[in-house]
Order: structure tokens, then sequence, then C-alpha cells
């Protein structure tokens, strides 16, 4: 899907108040998460490059929330392929 702010998908596809955004930088994908409940989120946090999330992914337990579910690689490369 695509807005005014750029590319995105739905990273809780239950939950259509997230928004996970996406754009390539150079070969890097990177995301940037939008929360229409907490609407500074976008201001106070930039863009994150796919491999910063790997690297967190990395520091949380096997039972924990895994970043590597909301910041999904498969799914933002499919949405920049469609926009190339």
């Amino acid at each position: 899907m695509k807005d005014e702010q750029g590319l995105y998908y739905y990273p809780f596809p239950d939950n259509h108040k997230v928004r996970m955004y996406v754009r390539a930088v150079g070969h890097e994908v990177c995301f940037r998460m939008w929360n229409a409940d907490d609407p500074a989120m976008w201001e106070q946090h930039g863009w994150v490059p796919y491999g910063a999330v790997r690297q967190a992914a990395d520091m949380y337990r096997p039972d924990a929330f895994d970043p590597r579910r909301a910041y999904d690689i498969d799914v933002a490369r499919a949405l920049l392929e469609e926009q190339a």
C-alpha cells in the first residue's frame, strides 16, 4: 500500500493502527513504524536499516518478541519491487 508518507504494510495484520513504512537507501532496505495511538513515534524514531533490525533480533530471547516478524524483509522487498 502507499500513502503520502510512502510504501507500507501492516506488521500486525489485525491492527491497522500500526503501519510499517519501507524504502530503499542504496542497497539497504529501511523501515519506519507509524502508530495511530502514538503519533509522536514517527517524529521520535527515524528510518532503521534492516541490518540494525537483524542485530537487535539477535539480542531477544527465542520466547520473546522477535523484531523480524514486524520488520519483515520479504514483504518489504516485495513492496519495493512492485514500485520499481
